[in-house]
């Protein structure tokens, strides 16, 4: 389903005045301020703010949580929370980390859409198309499952080996496409899972590749930030989010994009709505459920998005699922980034801030209890 730029413009302006006007919940008149600085709950919330400000003032508060910059919550499209600690604000911009991905899953859904992309055909990357190299025979799906086979190790030890951190920071930052493309297969394609970030690199230069043959970096990029802003960012009125590229002007569709928590949530709400904006449907709804449905090799992972669901023996539990209902989904990020959707309850909770992954536990159990105080709208 291929829209013009102008009825993706024309989507912008709808989706900015009903998105946006949620967040204008910040005035004194439509919101009571809590006694924390910089918080704010809904006067008209469903819940009493003394109970929702009690499940929210511990991310802020408490040392188990590290440090929590940025909170929002929804619920049926309405802001109900709002709270930032000291230093930031509503324009601050958050790294997403892994996040990332999530976006990346979507941009690759519109250019599906679009014709340019297939999803269970072999992925179009020039490096594997040599007779006799079974890489050729990865597909997109594949890729968006975290199941190419190819040999990416997202965190070794010690770390600067680790196969992310040498394409983002170290041997392969220059052209972080070519050194993810570059890897040997460890398993057949769609025999294994195995998160990597540089899976979500190849899918970037992939979706590059539709749109340009030029090899010029400014070029590549170019044609990305045009076809991000025009088919995503414009219609869903996402006006902070701005994307990194490599010297090679390849998107880091995997870890680095930037955006405020308000477009953080708006995110939320557009994966939660299935790709509708002000009553437009901005990608086939059929996308999202490719999206939400379990991969074969770990049924809590989806297309570039982490679902509640229990996972294989011997891997780490990732959301909450012996605490709600497994139709709950999120965009995760190193350092407790997390948008997190409840379909049934129609609430989208973002945290941002900085807490290491190894004691991270914490956030999840206090985000499953928040969303377990939230009545049904």
């Amino acid at each position: 389903m291929k829209k013009p730029l102008l009825t993706a413009a024309a989507i912008s302006i709808c989706a900015t005045i009903g998105i946006s006007a949620l967040f204008a919940s910040d005035n004194a008149a439509e919101a009571s301020k809590t006694s924390a600085p910089d918080s704010y709950i809904a006067a008209d919330a469903a819940i009493s703010a003394n109970m929702l400000h009690g499940a929210i003032d511990p991310l802020f508060t408490q040392d188990k949580f590290s440090e929590t910059r940025a909170f929002v919550l929804m619920q049926g499209g309405e802001v109900v929370a709002e709270r930032y600690a000291p230093g930031y604000d509503a324009d601050t911009r958050f790294i997403s980390w892994s996040m990332a991905k999530s976006v990346t899953a979507v941009l690759i859904g519109l250019m599906v859409a679009d014709g340019k992309l297939v999803l269970d055909a072999p992925a179009p990357v020039p490096a594997w198309q040599r007779p006799g190299d079974a890489r050729g025979n990865i597909t997109l799906r594949q890729l968006l499952h975290m199941s190419s086979g190819l040999n990416h190790t997202e965190a070794g030890d010690p770390i600067y080996e680790s196969d992310e951190v040498r394409m983002l920071f170290l041997d392969g930052r220059g052209d972080m496409a070519g050194y993810a493309e570059g890897q040997v297969l460890e398993a057949n394609p769609g025999e294994k899972f195995e998160y990597s970030s540089n899976t979500s690199v190849i899918l970037s230069d992939i979706m590059t590749r539709a749109l340009t043959k030029s090899e010029d970096p400014d070029v590549r990029r170019k044609a990305m930030m045009d076809f991000m802003r025009g088919r995503l960012l414009e219609p869903l009125g996402m006006t902070s989010m701005v994307p990194e590229f490599d010297r090679s002007g390849t998107m880091i569709g995997g870890s680095i994009m930037h955006a405020n928590a308000r477009d953080w949530a708006t995110f939320g709400e557009f994966l939660r709505n299935k790709g509708s904006v002000a009553g437009n449907q901005i990608i086939p709804r059929a996308w999202f459920d490719f999206m939400l449905t379990s991969s074969p090799n770990d049924p809590a992972y989806g297309g570039h998005i982490w679902l509640n669901k229990k996972r294989p023996a011997g891997s780490d539990i990732v959301l909450f699922p012996d605490d709600a209902p497994s139709s709950v989904f999120a965009c995760l990020g190193h350092l407790g980034q997390v948008v997190l959707v409840s379909p049934e309850k129609r609430v989208t909770m973002v945290r941002l801030g900085k807490t290491q992954d190894d004691v991270g536990r914490p956030i999840q159990e206090q985000m499953a209890e928040i969303l377990a105080i939230m009545p049904r709208s």
